[in-house]
């Protein structure tokens, strides 16, 4: 998987798939869920996060306090101490962030904490969340940042505009 020709492509790619993913805010194929299981199922054949770890090097997961609590425990600190060492309140959406980039706990592009990892983490790239469409602002956000999401799309794109009116 050479990561860094995909996310050149990627970014190459991303104004025509912000455009179809769009699209779901007017239409949506009736079967769109099973397609989306099936070409997820296809990428996750070829697709190795750890080879990547972009998001954990470009992005930061929403902390919930449960969230916090729990790493904070599993390093043997206090809630407090956890979120003043590593975390922050985002001004613009009042979201708890991590401080710096990439997250303190990515190392040799693993997850030192991925046992207790955030919510938003386990759940990332959310390829799984349903309805599909009403996804669409994620998707578009993480498009050129994960090659699993853009794979996804890539393929979505492809085989709904040949199989549907789109």
């Amino acid at each position: 998987m050479d990561v860094a020709k995909i996310l050149k492509a990627a970014e190459k790619d991303r104004k025509k798939l912000t455009a179809f993913l769009q699209k779901f805010d007017e239409i949506v194929p009736p079967d769109l869920s099973e397609i989306v299981e099936e070409e997820d199922r296809k990428m996750w054949a070829h697709t190795d996060c750890m080879a990547c770890a972009n998001c954990c090097k470009t992005m930061t997961p929403i902390f919930t306090e449960e969230d916090t609590a729990r790493i904070a425990a599993h390093l043997g600190m206090t809630p407090e101490a956890f979120f003043e060492q590593y975390l922050e309140v985002e001004e613009e959406t009042g979201s708890t962030i991590n401080k710096v980039f990439p997250c303190v706990f990515l190392v040799d592009n693993k997850c030192s904490i991925y046992a207790v990892r955030p919510i938003d983490c386990a759940e990332f790239p959310h390829h799984d969340k349903r309805p599909f469409d009403d996804y669409n602002e994620t998707f578009i956000q993480n498009v050129h940042r994960c090659p699993a999401t853009y794979d996804l799309v890539s393929r979505l794109k492809e085989r709904i505009e040949s199989e549907y009116d789109f």
